[in-house]
């Protein structure tokens, strides 16, 4: 299953139709930048924080409708392979964005799992900066956060007053990560000054103090001000008023805002029930192939027992954070074994391993991944249980969100193929821990009953997500649910079902994004038999960057036809 991303030959094939539909997308695009900055992964610093105001909302608004219509004025019969592909990607792009809009999403701009806050305090853990000019671009970035807070808190008290946010009950110590900024002793121990740390030596030493004391000034003056004036909005006007209700079907916009949702993150039209029962067949898969390992562990019928033991035994925690961060860097060291048996093209970016920021740590999910960088939260070690990390580490890292992300930037790519499609991402992700099966990743039964705690969990997603959000569960049902299907620690178990009430559809798409490609590899398998290659299947999938899983089928099928065509052909003229 050969690729061709010969971009620049394509290109000079370009249809008069695809000319006009890349007209389109770059003039949207080049004020969506502006609109927002880059919004690349990869992005340089910018000097401001975008408008999120009611009328800069509606502005967007219309400037997305407008650009969904012109769509409909190109003509699909007349493009190219590579120029449809770009029109559905961009497509679903657009309406994805509308419906936020329409929805008025920009009034619940905070979860359980995420807020404007929190990706502050990521931007500024990660930050290095280039040069004098990209640090003094950070400090006036911090002096816009006061204006870019009092938009947020107008928001918020908007939404609040029409019933529209998470949940109260799962969001109960979500401003924690603010009361550590407005309550600060010393600004310089703040994350934000943190990129101030690492600016280049290369850099007169008069102008980094000079940078220091600017950025100190500026946390000082602005920053930490604002962080208090959100904090005391949150506490006394927010969080207390948020509503009682966990049910997404019970917001301003009932069944369609949580189809909405679905179809955002999952890039389906599934219907609550449809993939709720799917969940259901999934859940019951999985938990047939527990009782086998189960029974190899000396625990047969006895599922909880074997639970209970991978929970609480000390053997199983580490005891020092450098204890859990050289685990993960061994699994990593254990792919690179393997990695050109699996993969034929490999991404130029390196990642590292670092300790989820502590502001965020408490309420923070185990890990998470990106191109530069593989976090990994050491907050309550006795909740990060070592037999699920080597999942975790390749779902994370390579070859999930490190190595797929970074590879999406280095594509010949236009820049709005680059965004972070949930449904392919987080499913490639969960298909890379089933993948580490096969690259003998796994090196106990009790690491393989992490690998399947872990698929488990997300299958559970399948089920508690809709079961909460349009069949009437309450989140101790879906606590129960999750804690009886899985290994995973009982702090992972409050926060995940947390995060799945606050951030209704996005728990759907790893399963269904995996679920997706899996049963794609089946048909190349079953297509092509001796001749189907994991290093061509797997840079077929990774190679158009991330993509709604109907496109990501679409492309599959084609190039699977094309590969067995050739193998007949082949066949053919050897007889």
């Amino acid at each position: 299953m050969p690729e061709n991303h010969d971009r620049g030959s394509s290109h000079a094939r370009a249809s008069a139709e695809g000319r006009k539909l890349a007209d389109i997308i770059n003039a949207e695009w080049t004020w969506r930048e502006a609109e927002f900055g880059s919004l690349s992964q990869k992005a340089s610093v910018v000097d401001f924080l975008p408008d999120v105001s009611e009328a800069s909302q509606r502005r967007r608004q219309q400037m997305w409708e407008d650009t969904l219509g012109k769509l409909e004025s190109v003509s699909t019969d007349a493009l190219t392979v590579e120029e449809t592909i770009d029109l559905e990607v961009y497509r679903q792009q657009l309406v994805t964005l509308v419906e936020a809009q329409r929805y008025r999403m920009w009034e619940r701009p905070a979860t359980a799992d995420s807020a404007f806050w929190r990706t502050l305090a990521f931007d500024a853990y990660r930050l290095v900066p280039e040069d004098v000019g990209s640090a003094r671009a950070y400090i006036s970035l911090l002096g816009d956060i006061p204006r870019f807070f009092d938009q947020q808190i107008e928001n918020m008290r908007a939404g609040v007053a029409r019933g529209f946010g998470p949940a109260r009950v799962c969001m109960s110590g979500r401003e924690e990560p603010v009361r550590v900024v407005a309550e600060v002793e010393d600004v310089t121990e703040l994350s934000f000054f943190g990129p101030f740390r690492k600016i280049p030596a290369v850099v007169p030493e008069q102008v980094r103090t000079e940078l220091h004391e600017a950025a100190a000034q500026m946390l000082s003056a602005e920053v930490v001000p604002a962080y208090r004036r959100l904090l005391e909005f949150l506490t006394t006007e927010y969080l207390p008023n948020l509503p009682e209700s966990i049910a997404a079907v019970d917001q301003p916009g009932g069944i369609e805002f949580y189809q909405s949702q679905i179809r955002e993150y999952s890039t389906t039209d599934l219907s609550p029930q449809q993939i709720f029962d799917l969940g259901q067949v999934e859940v019951k898969k999985i938990r047939e192939e527990m009782e086998d390992v189960a029974v190899e562990l000396g625990y047969p019928d006895d599922l909880p027992g074997l639970f209970e033991f991978m929970r609480t035994s000390p053997q199983f925690y580490a005891t020092t954070p450098r204890q859990l961060l050289s685990e993960a860097a061994y699994t990593c060291k254990a792919f690179d074994r393997v990695v050109h048996q699996y993969f034929g093209r490999l991404p130029q970016q390196r990642f590292a391993i670092m300790e989820t920021p502590a502001e965020i740590a408490k309420f923070d999910t185990f890990g998470r991944g990106a191109p530069d960088r593989y976090l990994l939260n050491t907050y309550n070690l006795p909740a990060r249980p070592l037999y699920s990390l080597p999942a975790l580490t390749l779902h994370e890292s390579a070859p999930g969100h490190s190595f797929q992300i970074s590879l999406a930037e280095e594509l010949e790519l236009a820049d709005f193929r680059r965004l972070y499609i949930s449904a392919f991402g987080e499913g490639w992700g969960l298909y890379t821990e089933r993948l580490g099966d096969e690259m003998g990743m796994y090196e106990t039964p009790f690491e393989r009953m992490g690998m399947l705690s872990f698929q488990m969990w997300r299958a559970v997603r399948l089920v508690v997500d809709p079961g909460m959000h349009a069949l009437g569960w309450s989140r101790e049902q879906a606590q129960d649910f999750l804690r009886d299907n899985t290994a995973i620690a009982e702090h992972e178990i409050v926060t995940e079902i947390d995060r799945y009430i606050s951030w209704p559809g996005q728990a759907t798409a790893y399963y269904l994004g995996q679920l997706t490609i899996q049963q794609l590899r089946q048909e190349a398998e079953e297509a092509l038999g001796e001749d189907f290659s994991i290093r061509d299947f797997h840079d077929t999938v990774l190679g158009m960057g991330s993509v709604p899983l109907t496109v990501l089928q679409a492309h599959v099928r084609a190039a699977i036809r094309s590969a067995a065509v050739d193998r007949q052909t082949q066949a053919a003229a050897g007889h």
